[in-house]
């Protein structure tokens, strides 16, 4: 008998005014750096041409990435804090919620090819212009939007959901776990199929990515110790983002359902969805000396 609700009241972080406010200009920070750290990211690679490299291409897929996922949930989230509603319509919190999962199985699909390309520069040198050549490149990427496209849109088609009164869930941002409380059915199925595709999109990427590099430590020990070091740093900006964002994510997903509270799952939100993205330029742009010419 519960009625179909037509918005979702999204309860934030506080209800206090000056909590609000502090954390406005908290959250419009963040974003601002995020948006010019990843916009210098594409900016550089694009207009350098010593960075016209498959590594350096593959990062500026990553920034536009991070500049997207965060724009997926911050500017609404700032806007909220200013006018303490948090009313989203359901069309608007659906959008939010399939961009969110297409932009972060986008990142995590990028990463294991990240890891692909340092692989083949280390392990299998010689053959890294033929393995690595343009079109290879080219064809990973659009793989990996087509790929992110297919594993956000056949959850949601397998799987629809219904949300009914009430409509009020104790998060900042429309995801698609904390919509599911809202649910008018059974959920046992919904989480079936997330636990499922999160099992494809985050575990088995995550072994990959360590197999990787589990063989690139193997190469780089037998190298000189003046070539160490080098390798080591190219190959250290993308461990720290792996470890980062892997680890929350499958905290999140992949944790049991009853192993956190709402304000922890919305904290660990906060981590792999607003800081990460803000964190990778800094990370890349520090570690990479190439970018700081």
């Amino acid at each position: 008998n519960r009625t179909l609700a037509t918005e979702v009241i999204l309860v934030g972080f506080s209800q206090n005014d000056k909590i609000n406010l502090a954390l406005f200009f908290l959250f419009l920070a963040i974003y601002l750096v995020t948006i010019f750290g990843n916009g210098f990211m594409v900016c550089i690679i694009v207009f350098s041409s010593h960075l016209h490299t498959p590594m350096y291409f593959f990062l500026c897929n990553l920034a536009f990435i991070d500049f997207c996922y965060s724009s997926s949930a911050v500017p609404k989230l700032v806007v909220d804090l200013v006018i303490l509603n948090g009313r989203t319509s359901i069309p608007t919190c659906m959008i939010q919620v399939f961009t969110g999962i297409f932009f972060a199985n986008s990142e995590s699909f990028l990463l294991v090819v990240m890891a692909y390309d340092r692989y083949v520069a280390i392990c299998r040198p010689l053959n890294y212009p033929v393995d690595m050549r343009w079109s290879i490149c080219y064809r990973l990427i659009v793989f990996i939007w087509v790929l992110s496209f297919m594993t956000t849109v056949f959850p949601s088609l397998l799987t629809p959901i219904r949300v009914c009164n009430p409509n009020q869930i104790n998060h900042f941002a429309c995801e698609v776990l904390t919509i599911l409380k809202l649910s008018c059915d059974s959920t046992k199925q919904n989480e079936i199929m997330i636990r499922c595709f999160s099992f494809f999109s985050l575990s088995l990427p995550f072994v990959f990515i360590l197999i990787s590099y589990i063989f690139i430590i193997s190469s780089v020990l037998k190298i000189r110790s003046s070539g160490r070091s080098k390798a080591f740093s190219t190959c250290g900006s993308h461990l720290t983002v792996v470890v980062m964002f892997y680890g929350t994510a499958m905290i999140m997903f992949l944790g049991p359902s009853t192993g956190y509270t709402s304000n922890q799952g919305k904290y660990i939100s906060v981590f792999y969805g607003i800081i990460i993205p803000m964190l990778n330029p800094l990370i890349y742009s520090v570690k990479n000396k190439e970018v700081t010419k």
